[in-house]
């Protein structure tokens, strides 16, 4: 037995009006306690609905900036390889097959000798998501650059 029911019933507990009955047929009307599902659901759907496609193009803005990054990352590997292919003097078709095989798709390579470097440069266009993409496209380029193995002389 809780302590308040020991005291006995309260005082208009079975009167109109009074005591639980009474609180629970006016609850939301003034008096007693608030409704607990209240008017706030409206709100919180006109929130969601107005944040929605703040989120949905901040995600794509992330993935466009994570492509983007690999785009580079292959820009700089094909760069790489292709310097290391005409390092060794093999032919420029092979040089150019080599990094455009490591590049990404559509990028341009060029091969450069300097007298006795060797410069490979690749570039590309990574386009931006959806239809913001001809807005949004940016260029990633890298280069690299090797000393010619037909220049090094080798010691007796």
């Amino acid at each position: 037995m809780r302590p308040s029911e020991a005291a006995g019933p309260r005082p208009g507990a079975g009167e109109e009006g009074g005591g639980a009955a009474g609180r629970g047929s006016e609850r939301g009307h003034g008096g007693g306690r608030p409704r607990e599902s209240g008017g706030d659901a409206g709100y919180v759907t006109a929130e969601t609905a107005a944040v929605l496609p703040v989120l949905v193009l901040f995600t794509a803005m992330l993935v466009w900036g994570v492509v983007a990054a690999a785009a580079q990352i292959q820009c700089v590997d094909a760069a790489r390889a292709g310097a290391r292919a005409a390092a060794r003097s093999e032919p420029a078709s092979a040089v150019l097959a080599t990094a455009k095989q490591a590049a990404p798709r559509g990028a341009r390579v060029r091969s450069v000798r300097d007298g006795d470097l060797v410069r490979v440069e690749v570039a590309a266009q990574a386009l931006g998501p959806g239809r913001l993409a001809s807005l949004l496209s940016v260029e990633v380029r890298s280069s690299a650059s090797a000393l010619a193995e037909d220049t090094v002389e080798v010691a007796p």
